[in-house]
């Protein structure tokens, strides 16, 4: 069984006991340590039953545990403009929160 859910701008395809890194998530989105994310756009059985939301699946969930928040790897930025001794460099690492998937509700 899989699910497609949507969080932080993003579509991630998700299976039980599955880890997987998204958008930071705010605490006020937590509970407990666990995260229910609401937005299932589709839905697949074993048997092969695919239910597809319009634009979402009412009354199904994805229950999720939280794992760690961290940073991803730094990402350096240069701006160089020639003739003019102009250079920039700025560094960026985008915060993370990593969550494993425990139930998927239908």
């Amino acid at each position: 069984m899989f699910a497609v859910i949507k969080t932080g701008g993003k579509q991630y395809k998700v299976t039980e006991q599955q880890t997987l890194r998204i958008e930071h998530l705010p605490d006020s989105a937590r509970q407990e340590g666990r995260v229910v994310f609401s937005d299932v756009l589709l839905i697949a059985d074993v048997d092969g039953n695919v239910t597809v939301g319009k634009p979402t699946i009412t009354n199904a969930r994805v229950e999720a545990q939280v794992v760690r928040d961290g940073k991803a790897e730094k990402i350096r930025v240069v701006h160089y403009k020639p003739k003019t001794r102009h250079r920039t460099v700025r560094g960026h690492r985008q915060p993370y929160t990593e969550v494993k998937i425990e139930k998927i509700v239908a």
